[in-house]
């Protein structure tokens, strides 16, 4: 017989690629025997559902957010004795007010010093400096776990049936082959008080991606959608595709070519290949992870559209 599972407590960060880049720690958790039950944003539950995790949506309130954790709290010590014994939660944000709602609930939880939050969670770590995203997640996975792992060469973002099921579905309806590319030219956020956006990309892919002889494909996100028939209108526009049928999307096609932002990062995470256009970025720290991504950038900034029009190539395997 197996040993029990232990539940743990799993707060998320709030954006796309975070959450993303948090998956393969996720996934050691699981293995190590942990029963996860993240909270995130609304859209968390459509990113991870082929995982098969209990996924909690983020309540808007400081009160609504303790309440939540009590009553998993509650849940989780009717099938674990030791649960209050142990950490019995992970903090990836890094945020005062995140430490505060666990400790507030009565839980243990695991995070950075950061921001005072030292007192507040039951096990501190320094803040890394200098670090990729994945790694400071996988590390945080070292601790809990009390030894080290190699990092993952992959991420390994699993796609349900289900969402796999609408995404040919989609296909279907607006005639497109499983061998698309996927583009994704909006950025939310910035990255040191710059904007994110690729300047290029409209005419990018008005006078060069359909070069490439497949259908390009834009996903936007809400509030995106006037943008991409303004700027993209030679693309076919899927508007309001949830995260797992996009993902499930973004498996089956040849390549995607986005700016610094969280489809990107999905498409890296379901093995597709990926044009990561990047200005202000730090790849450094933030690079979409997986074997075949391609950062293109510019020694001053932004790159070209003859370098990105050659990392495409590659991606294609065109000579």
């Amino acid at each position: 017989m197996s040993p029990p599972r232990r539940p743990l407590i799993v707060r998320l960060r709030n954006w796309v690629g975070d959450v993303t880049l948090a998956v393969p720690t996720l996934r050691r958790l699981e293995a190590a025997g942990f029963d996860l039950q993240l909270i995130g944003k609304g859209w968390a539950g459509e990113l991870l559902a082929g995982h098969g995790w209990a996924v909690h949506a983020l309540p808007k309130t400081v009160s609504e957010r303790i309440a939540l954790l009590r009553r998993l709290k509650a849940q989780s010590l009717a099938v674990d004795a030791g649960f209050k014994q142990r950490v019995n939660a992970l903090c990836l944000p890094d945020s005062f007010s995140s430490a505060l709602e666990f400790r507030a609930a009565g839980l243990r939880a695991l995070g950075h010093a950061h921001e005072g939050r030292s007192l507040l969670l039951a096990r501190a770590l320094p803040l890394p400096r200098g670090l990729h995203a994945l790694q400071v997640y996988w590390q945080m996975g070292d601790a809990l776990l009390g030894a080290a792992a190699p990092l993952p060469t992959s991420i390994g973002l699993l796609v349900s049936d289900d969402d796999r099921s609408q995404a040919q579905a989609l296909r279907a309806a607006h005639s497109l082959p499983a061998r698309s590319i996927f583009i994704c030219p909006f950025a939310g956020g910035t990255w040191a008080q710059q904007d994110k956006t690729w300047p290029g990309f409209p005419d990018f892919v008005a006078r060069t991606l359909s070069d490439f002889g497949l259908p390009v494909v834009v996903c936007p996100g809400p509030g995106e959608e006037a943008l991409a028939q303004a700027h993209f209108g030679s693309a076919t526009v899927l508007g309001g595709v949830g995260l797992g049928v996009y993902a499930a999307l973004l498996q089956d096609a040849a390549l995607m070519v986005a700016n610094d932002t969280g489809p990107g990062h999905m498409a890296a995470a379901v093995g597709t290949p990926l044009v990561s256009v990047l200005g202000p970025s730090d790849p450094a720290l933030w690079r979409a992870w997986g074997p075949g991504v391609q950062a293109v950038q510019g020694a001053a900034g932004w790159p070209d559209a003859e370098a990105v029009s050659q990392a495409v190539r590659r991606a294609l395997a065109i000579g």
